[in-house]
């Protein structure tokens, strides 16, 4: 472990073991982990701070959502787009937006107030999809500024994709066809227009 600055910003920081790997043995063998074996954590590196800018930041790249707000779109209302991007792993990765670029901490209470909703419709449609089980769903803020909602479908019977690693087996299985996924889009577009907004080409 490296000596490092007092001004680290908090206790938190300054005990943790920087330049170090951890131990992967908390999580090998644990019945969601995709790996096992003789797993090796990286290096723990030591905090960036100030924090870079994320896209749509100042000093960071543009928005991309704003910037180009219709690409990958295969849904819209009023005030929300669902985008899906290119065929993964899983039957069906899309993201969430508000039309208006907003964070997470300054959403206004008219938009926040439909996000539970809209949540709900989304994760339904993806449900309606043949080979899925379940829709999980996060928020990781991290990559763009604009306020933005993952969901990642399970596929049905799939048990050791439950779980915060399906992100991990997105990664891991092989890619289904295009047309496969052309599909899914279709389909999870028209069950979410079903009850308003538009159905746009996937």
């Amino acid at each position: 472990m490296t000596d490092l600055p007092s001004s680290l910003p908090s206790e938190y920081h300054r005990r943790l073991p920087y330049g170090e790997r951890l131990s992967a043995a908390p999580l090998i063998g644990q019945p969601f982990f995709p790996f096992e074996g003789d797993v090796q954590v990286v290096e723990l590196a030591e905090p960036v701070i100030p924090e870079p800018p994320r896209n749509g930041e100042e000093g960071g790249k543009p928005c991309p959502k704003c910037a180009d707000p219709d690409q990958s779109v295969i849904w819209r209302d009023d005030q929300w787009a669902l985008k899906v991007f290119e065929p993964s792993g899983l039957p069906l990765v899309a993201l969430l937006e508000p039309h208006q670029h907003y964070r997470l901490d300054n959403l206004p209470p008219e938009l926040t107030a439909t996000l539970g909703p809209i949540i709900q419709r989304v994760a339904k449609a993806i449900q309606s999809l043949d080979s899925v089980g379940r829709t999980h769903f996060n928020r990781w803020g991290d990559g763009s500024e604009h306020f933005h909602v993952w969901f990642l479908a399970r596929p049905l019977g799939m048990m050791q994709l439950r779980g915060a690693q399906i992100a991990a087996w997105d990664d891991l299985l092989p890619k289904i066809p295009v047309e496969e996924f052309t599909a899914n889009a279709r389909q999870v577009a028209a069950a979410l227009a079903k009850d308003g907004g538009e159905a746009l080409g996937a």
